[in-house]
């Protein structure tokens, strides 16, 4: 199966939110108001958030006087160009040049093991070494899930046992990946909400460390944010953004909402580019994010 593809099955529930659309652009006039509500409607029901709907339409109407739309087709390609520079924010793909590179995973309420998972199967399938580190030594059995995915991924972990400090098990990752000459660590987080000042303070001891013991080395600090929360869940994102140092978005269970539109919420109102999505169970259902295909599988 095909990129377009992978993204076009995952967004089934979110397009059906959107069925109407078809009807509006068929019924397109420039200057007629009533499109231009129903439109905002329709996006505001898909979770892009209201001051985005209203960005993207007076977008719409800027665009139509300006090249002069006639028909549906026109306004609804308008539409997808618009949206797709709403979610060129940033770069989306990893930079991991440096040898080894890190990738710190943080969460709202705890980082999704099987996306680490996923990721570190892709990593090896790309010809790189890759480490984990469970850095997740709060909750119950999280090392040993962790450990589970390790195994079917084919690639290395350090952990310790439940209840360790986790900087501590972070700075035995590094060194473990320093000696085993790894490409990449993968760092899983504890992530929880209500805890919240212990663990934005664990998470500043653990970033020092990896500072202090890999000064020159490329880091990324991807949020695994589940596309079910919805608004919710970017509520949080922003609680996070204000003590993290995050570099992307890994937005998972994509194929399980009708608010798929979440997506242009997130890259407008925290301008940070999603660089991932997930789009199924399969390990290869964790894409690489793409802002052209994702808004031409979503309004095609």
């Amino acid at each position: 199966m095909g990129f377009f593809d992978k993204i076009f099955g995952g967004l089934t529930k979110t397009r059906r939110n959107l069925e109407e659309l078809e009807e509006i652009f068929q019924s397109y006039k420039p200057d007629n108001d009533d499109f231009y509500d129903e439109l905002e409607e329709l996006l505001v029901m898909s979770d892009v958030g209201a001051a985005t709907a209203a960005t993207v339409v007076q977008g719409l109407k800027k665009m139509t006087w300006e090249r002069r739309f006639r028909y549906g087709d026109e306004a609804r390609e308008g539409l997808i160009e618009i949206l797709t520079k709403l979610l060129n924010v940033g770069d989306t793909a990893l930079k991991l040049d440096t040898k080894p590179s890190v990738i710190l995973m943080v969460g709202v309420n705890g980082v999704g093991k099987t996306t680490i998972g996923k990721l570190a199967a892709q990593l090896k399938a790309e010809g790189k070494k890759v480490l984990l580190c469970a850095g997740d030594t709060f909750r119950a059995a999280a090392a040993e899930q962790l450990g589970i995915w390790a195994e079917r991924s084919g690639v290395d972990i350090v952990r310790h046992e439940e209840g360790s400090d986790p900087a501590a098990v972070v700075y035995d990752g590094i060194c473990a990946a320093k000696a085993r000459n790894s490409d990449v660590i993968i760092i899983d987080t504890a992530g929880r909400l209500h805890n919240k000042a212990n663990l934005m303070n664990e998470l500043s001891k653990i970033r020092r460390i990896i500072d202090r013991e890999l000064p020159e080395a490329d880091v990324e600090t991807l949020m695994v944010l589940d596309a079910t929360t919805g608004q919710n869940g970017l509520l949080q994102a922003k609680q996070f953004l204000e003590s993290s140092r995050l570099t992307g978005i890994v937005l998972t269970k994509l194929d399980g909402t009708a608010k798929g539109g979440i997506v242009f919420a997130i890259t407008s109102e925290l301008n940070i580019p999603v660089k991932y999505v997930g789009v199924g169970e399969g390990i290869d259902d964790l894409i690489p994010f793409d802002a052209k295909t994702f808004a031409e599988a979503l309004f095609k």
